[in-house]
């Protein structure tokens, strides 16, 4: 079987090679010809652990390649992915689905033959049935059917979330499409992983409803451990106990600075369009979303605070810009919030990220002095602040930390230092939701 993956970014880059390791020949296409270009000579656009290997021994093999002309690649395949993106259209939260609904008009021209077309992108409730009908007006003897295909990756462990996933989802309502899918997925099927085949609409929605879900999930940890300050408790212990739980689980149960990158806020915010123009307000979630954008514009206020109230004329070491670790991902980074916040305080900040700094240049301040090293940004710091827990930091010590700096202040956004070493380093120390012994 062959497949053509339109869109070469994180998701139909992972997705096309992981499909190549299955055996599949597979085309990835993106209008971007750099970006192909630099595919084409074993360049990889994005920061993904092991992506470049796979790409590498698949390309070698034949078995993958990448061209920004989609119409041989469709003409000839069994499938078509469509994985381009769909942010947050200014102005109303609602997913931009104009890259998608182009994708699927190009798509239909070129169509040989039975050919499922499959929405990987995450796109709103209805949009495969909109797929469907643009398909047809564009080309009405197409002899095609569309499915849903919603992804799963996490950044920083996608290509073991595609090879060993909890469950594949796929909403196909005609025996062919099922067939082709199941016969795209049946490396997975002889692992007996679960796969779900639904209508599209279900697929759809299942996809936000699980990142709505982790999203309120991470809030409702955050608002614990704010609560566990207040009552002198431990949220560490406090998401232990939740967690043993079966029916709760320990994943997401882990407080910081709020969530951010390519898929909860924006899946958030458009789940909740989607429900307001369904007449069915998703109210939890909508106050998630409110909630953790706030939360995201106070984490400088909490570093203000623990520098006694003033950061003026001071010098902020920032460890971690990217919005989680193992990613240079830095869309709605806490990051983008504390440092311009910080700023205008009167901080001076130097920052380290040991993958995303060359994706933050553009998006920060230009005062912003980017450092070489961890311990490069710590020394001379009046306060060093932890926003993204890559194990980079974690193997610093504090005793290391506070001899490094000229102040003494450090704050843990990401919990990931023991409070009593800390303090017993010198160091003045705060974090989330934990308590911090008296320093006598």
């Amino acid at each position: 079987m062959k497949i053509a993956v339109i869109g070469s970014g994180y998701v139909g880059l992972v997705s096309g090679a992981c499909f190549s390791e299955f055996g599949f020949k597979v085309t990835c296409i993106d209008k971007d010809e750099t970006k192909i270009a630099a595919l084409n000579d074993g360049i990889i656009p994005i920061y993904e652990p092991g992506l470049d290997d796979l790409v590498a021994r698949n390309t070698a093999s034949g078995r993958l390649s990448f061209d920004t002309d989609l119409g041989t690649a469709v003409a000839e395949a069994d499938a078509v992915f469509i994985a381009v993106g769909t942010p947050a259209r200014r102005g109303d939260g609602h997913a931009d689905l104009s890259y998608v609904y182009a994708a699927a008009e190009e798509i239909a021209g070129h169509l040989s033959g039975f050919t499922v077309i499959v929405t990987k992108s995450t796109v709103p409730v209805g949009t495969g049935r909109e797929v469907e009908r643009v398909v047809r007006k564009a080309n009405p003897s197409a002899d095609m059917a569309v499915a849903s295909n919603p992804e799963f990756l996490r950044e920083g462990s996608a290509i073991a979330d595609f090879m060993r996933p909890d469950r594949v989802v796929v909403g196909a309502e005609c025996e062919r499409a099922r067939a082709v899918m199941s016969q795209l997925y049946r490396p997975l099927f002889l692992l007996e992983t679960p796969i779900l085949f639904t209508s599209l609409e279900t697929s759809e929605l299942i996809k936000y409803a699980a990142n709505a879900f982790l999203a309120v999930k991470i809030s409702y940890i955050n608002q614990m451990a704010d609560l566990c300050e207040a009552v002198g408790a431990d949220v560490h212990h406090v998401a232990k106990g939740m967690g043993l739980d079966k029916r709760i689980g320990p994943k997401f149960l882990h407080p910081g600075p709020g969530y951010g990158g390519s898929c909860f806020p924006k899946d958030t915010l458009a789940l909740v369009k989607t429900a307001e123009d369904a007449g069915s307000p998703v109210s939890l979630v909508a106050e998630v979303v409110r909630y953790n954008q706030e939360r995201k514009e106070s984490m400088a206020d909490r570093i203000i605070a623990a520098a006694g109230g003033s950061v003026e004329g001071m010098t902020i070491a920032i460890l971690g810009l990217a919005f989680k670790p193992e990613t240079d991902d830095m869309r709605d980074s806490p990051s983008l919030d504390v440092i311009p916040r910080l700023l205008a305080a009167g901080a001076r900040i130097r920052a380290y990220d040991p993958a995303a700094m060359e994706q933050a240049r553009p998006l920060l301040p230009a005062s912003v002095d980017y450092c070489s090293g961890a311990m490069d940004c710590i020394t001379g710091a009046d306060i060093t602040a932890v926003i993204t827990e890559w194990n980079e930091f974690r193997a610093l010590t504090p005793k290391a930390i506070h001899d490094s700096m000229a102040g003494n202040v450090l704050v843990d956004l990401r919990n990931i230092y023991e409070p009593a070493n800390s303090v017993a380093a010198g160091l003045s120390y705060s974090n989330i939701g934990r308590p911090v012994p008296d320093s006598d």
